[in-house]
């Protein structure tokens, strides 16, 4: 009998930078993973480009118009049986204050403080990359 493939789901996310602070979003309650903080995106939609999805998602999310810059981090990981492929790109502009639209809140913080926050698997594993691209820049 032929093993089942795994689902894959494509997933974007982004790098917001102001001072040395980034913005991370506390996922809803009502989503899987609730009450844990993640960086702001999600998933790339059949035709679009993971840089119009993350541009799309940024605008859904948080109510910006942004400037999507270059892949930061590429993972995967894998949550049961499904997989997703995770790109982490640079956000180094955008237009409007990001707003709470989709998250129960948005905090900026210090590279320090990401260590000690709960963060989705996918993101803890490659958090080391994470900051080494935002200090690096």
């Amino acid at each position: 009998m032929k093993k089942k493939r795994n689902t894959w789901i494509p997933v974007v996310a982004g790098i917001l930078k102001k001072d040395s602070k980034v913005l991370l979003g506390l996922r809803p309650q009502e989503k899987s993973l609730p009450g844990v903080w993640e960086f702001p995106g999600g998933k790339i939609e059949n035709g679009e480009s993971p840089e119009e999805a993350l541009k799309r998602e940024l605008r859904e999310e948080l109510g910006i118009q942004a400037e999507i810059g270059n892949l930061s981090v590429a993972t995967t990981h894998t949550y049961g049986d499904i997989g997703i492929l995770l790109l982490f790109y640079q956000v180094p502009f955008w237009k409007g204050e990001p707003k709470t639209v989709h998250h129960n809140d948005l905090k900026w913080m210090t590279l320090g403080e990401l260590e000690n926050v709960d963060l989705p698997e996918a993101n803890k594993k490659v958090l080391d990359k994470i900051c080494a691209s935002i200090s690096g820049e």
